[in-house]
This record gives structure tokens, sequence and C-alpha cells, in this order.
């Protein structure tokens, strides 16, 4: 479950951002909107440093993970219910309200899922590891411990 939390952040890092400058292509020179569509970034932003934080087998920073799937959760939470209850207020992208409703919803789900996963982080058994790989030794250290 965790696999899926960390390589679910980096779909979500990478296609968030995308979607939503399409989605609001037509807007980004109002900076009045910018707020609307820069909220997807910093989501990027977190959730692919926690991706990346925790590739190479280093669990001890789920913290980082976790910590950018629940700002998501926050955010996808405020979105979607906005959408939710302005059914009758037209979208700016070029999809129906409801189906943007739909897609906030199975996004938001998944992030909660997500976050699920990312506080399920596997144990780290470094000996049983190490006896079987050890060039895992330089992947599993942590490169920013001064001890």
């Amino acid at each position: 479950m965790f696999e899926f939390s960390r390589r679910l952040a980096w779909v979500f890092g990478v296609a968030l951002p995308v979607v939503e400058t399409i989605r609001r292509w037509h807007q980004l020179s109002d900076p009045a909107v910018w707020p609307a569509w820069l909220d997807d970034f910093l989501l990027a932003a977190l959730l692919l440093t926690g991706a990346r934080l925790t590739s190479q087998l280093r669990y001890h920073n789920a913290k980082f993970l976790a910590a950018a799937w629940g700002v998501t959760c926050g955010m996808a939470y405020g979105s979607f219910f906005s959408s939710v209850l302005h059914f009758g207020v037209p979208d700016p992208g070029p999809l129906p309200t409801v189906a943007v409703a739909w897609i906030k919803g199975v996004g938001f789900a998944l992030a909660i899922v997500a976050l699920i996963g990312a506080l399920k982080h596997p144990p780290v058994h470094a000996s049983d590891r190490l006896s079987k790989q050890p060039e895992l030794l330089e992947e599993m250290l942590d490169p920013t411990d001064d001890a």
C-alpha cells in the first residue's frame, strides 16, 4: 500500500499542474484567478518531494509523503465539495461541471487511500536485506545524517 501511495504521488505530481494548466489556459493572463490554479502546482511540488524523499527504501521519510497527501486531501475536499455545491456554475474548462466534479471526487478518494498508504510504510529490516544485497547499504543511509 505504501508503494501505491508513492507511485500515485509521482502521477498526481506530474498530472495536476498539466491538467490544471490545460483547464484554465484561457484564464492564465488574469492574475485574479491565479490562486485557483497555482494550488495544483503547490500540491505537485509537495507530492513530488514526498515521493522523492521516500525513494530508494528511505521509509524514515514517510512523514513527508504523508504530509503531502494530507495537504492534498484538504485541498481536494474543498475543491470537490465546491464543485458539487455549484453544479449550476459552468466550469472554466472544456468539460461539463458534473464531469469535473466526478474527476475531483475520484481524485479525492484516491488521495485518501494514498494518505492511508503513506501512513502504513513497511518496516525496515536492514539486516535481512543487507545480508542478501549489501549494495543497499548506501541507498538506505540518510545523506543528511551527520553522525
